[in-house]
């Protein structure tokens, strides 16, 4: 009879605790999504260009106050207007380019990727054809001026590694922030520069105008192998590590209102894209803003988990022509987290 009362009293404990448990349960889970910071500050260097996508895609339908987010999207220029928008204190979070992790981490200041937005740069490169009409190599862009989206930018980026590997230093170039709509359309076509690297869908505006005559591309992912020599991750949300340890779910919201919009992105069809992006995004040609998105479309992150070789990559591709980037002072791992991006794919099973 004891061991029976034993066994009916441990069984009442774990009965209990059970009971206990499962009404704690959904307190707990509202404990832990409850966002540190419901009002987001977020910067963007061109946000027009397919490049962010996913971010406007996901401002648009919606997906940000879905999670309880307010975000106030302010764009620049340019990647580098942006990065500095963070590291001046006013903005909370970066729409830009996963290799400005590096550059930072080289300079001693931590910031990290959390979730991914693109796979492959989306970045072409071409030579007017309007000035340079007898362009033969890339040594003829020696003295000339290139124009970037802003100086310090990822199309700038693009642009180094291109010429380094022709034997052509920066210093040997002019470069000239063009923005990445009209302002470079503008920029090319009235002469004020002579080649231009920059983000869809302006490149190919210009490409089947016939204005420019492309010489390196990464807009789809044997492009970006062929530049990079493995897979380049672009466009990301990154900021402080500070920022993401302290404010997990509020990483973790934004994480899931771009997943979320990259799973929609998948299925998506030319019209839909066109029914959701501003009038303005279109640069009053819907049928070349629709040939940019199909040729872009491929290098468009599908679930924004950054693939293990990226890093590697991307740290590659700047040490070859960024002398204060030296592979053996970077932590990688300090670059990036994907466990926003893990969970985000779970939930809407992207």
């Amino acid at each position: 009879m004891k061991n029976i009362l034993v066994v009916k009293r441990r069984t009442f404990t774990s009965a209990a605790a059970v009971a206990v448990a499962a009404i704690a349960a959904p307190a707990l889970l509202r404990a832990q999504s409850k966002l540190e910071k419901s009002r987001v500050a977020i910067a963007v260097g061109g946000k027009a260009a397919f490049y962010y996508l996913p971010l406007t895609i996901s401002e648009q339908l919606g997906y940000f106050k879905a999670e309880g987010l307010d975000v106030e999207i302010s764009d620049f220029a340019g990647g580098a207007k942006a990065l500095q928008a963070l590291i001046g204190g006013s903005a909370d979070v970066v729409s830009g380019a996963y290799e400005h992790t590096i550059n930072m981490q080289s300079k001693n200041q931590f910031i990290e990727s959390f979730v991914l937005m693109g796979r492959a740069p989306q970045i072409a490169m071409g030579v007017s054809t309007k000035t340079m009409p007898q362009y033969k190599t890339l040594t003829d862009l020696r003295g000339k001026k290139i124009g970037v989206s802003a100086p310090g930018s990822s199309t700038n980026m693009v642009a180094n590694l291109v010429l380094s590997r022709a034997g052509v230093k920066a210093s040997e170039v002019s470069y000239v922030g063009v923005g990445t709509a009209a302002g470079a359309l503008a920029a090319l076509r009235s002469g004020q520069i002579d080649a231009m690297s920059n983000t869809d869908p302006v490149m190919t505006m210009l490409e089947q105008k016939g204005e420019v005559k492309i010489i390196s591309d990464t807009r789809t992912l044997k492009g970006t192998q062929e530049v990079f020599g493995g897979p380049m991750p672009a466009a990301c949300f990154y900021t402080h590590t500070e920022f993401v340890q302290k404010n997990p779910n509020t990483c973790q919201a934004l994480a899931n209102a771009i997943v979320r919009g990259l799973k929609w992105l998948q299925t998506a069809g030319p019209s839909d894209i066109i029914k959701t992006v501003p009038e303005g995004y279109l640069l009053g040609d819907r049928a070349l803003y629709l040939a940019s998105f199909n040729k872009v479309r491929e290098a468009i992150a599908l679930d924004g988990i950054l693939p293990d070789e990226g890093p590697r990559t991307a740290l590659r591709a700047l040490a070859s022509f960024e002398p204060s980037v030296h592979p053996a002072k970077i932590d990688l791992a300090k670059t990036y987290t994907n466990d926003f991006a893990r969970r985000a794919k779970e939930k809407f099973k992207a």
